[in-house]
């Protein structure tokens, strides 16, 4: 069984709002879909989520009513990314089910409370591909709050422990500093625990609202306890996708627990 994070950068343009990369999206999918093995897919929210999230303050919870009306809009907005991952999916030849996290996930305090993880071992089981994604959900501290696709990679990986996990990225692996600002950035071929406070995180996504590079990298080590295989490859580049859920030597980085 494999467990794949399609990143919100790769599916989207994060710098304008609902604006996918259909193209892309239906490669993936094709990739996905050529391993012909169970696999359980997350997807990012990308600029379907986070520019109004960020402007609205929704990963920090309930604040005043004014934020309200921009849950709703936000939960929209993702489902419509979800809609057309299940379309890309479904045009691959699989049989995708999509679940909403906010009817299947609860948060405390921004921390993964509970999650429906029977539903997904049905599915599995019925030969479905379940779908799941980055969204605004019920929270018992904070009234509501952001549950990413990197929390729920963690709590899957967890609970199906995973021949491989990949993380698809708009970038070759984990470099030693932000590649898109800093031209002396290193890709590194593994990260751990040993090395991973040598990277410099302090370029991350504006955007991001579920913690940026750090909590992504803490969060991708806390994976990889749980699987065989844990990589970062880039899903802008054809066939990386394929050659990670295959085993195969690809350009990307390790990830040890």
């Amino acid at each position: 069984m494999h467990l794949v994070k399609l990143g919100g950068s790769v599916l989207t343009d994060k710098r304008k709002v609902t604006t996918l990369r259909p193209g892309t999206a239906r490669r993936l999918a094709r990739e996905i879909a050529a391993v012909k093995e169970e696999v359980v897919v997350v997807h990012g929210a990308g600029s379907f989520g986070h520019l109004k999230a960020r402007k609205h303050r929704l990963d920090v919870g309930y604040l005043e009513d004014e934020q309200l009306p921009a849950v709703s809009e936000v939960q929209r907005d993702v489902r419509a990314l979800n809609l057309a991952v299940v379309d890309a999916l479904r045009r691959a030849g699989l049989n995708p089910v999509s679940l909403p996290p906010s009817a299947i996930a609860r948060l405390d305090d921004g921390a993964l409370a509970a999650l429906d993880l029977d539903v997904f071992r049905r599915y599995l089981d019925l030969g479905f591909t379940p779908v799941t994604f980055g969204d605004v959900v019920l929270d018992a501290r904070r009234w509501f709050a952001i549950c990413s696709g990197d929390l729920l990679m963690l709590a899957l990986a967890e609970a199906f422990r995973p021949s491989t996990a990949v993380f698809v990225a708009d970038v070759d692996g984990v470099y030693t500093a932000d590649p898109k600002r800093a031209r002396s950035a290193k890709l590194l071929r593994e990260i751990g625990p040993k090395n991973v406070s040598s990277i410099d995180t302090s370029g991350s996504d504006a955007h991001d609202v579920t913690g940026g590079l750090a909590g992504k990298l803490e969060r991708m080590i806390a994976v990889a306890k749980h699987a065989d295989r844990c990589l970062l490859v880039n899903g802008l580049k054809k066939g990386r996708l394929l050659a990670a859920l295959r085993g195969e030597r690809v350009v990307g980085t390790r990830v040890t627990p």
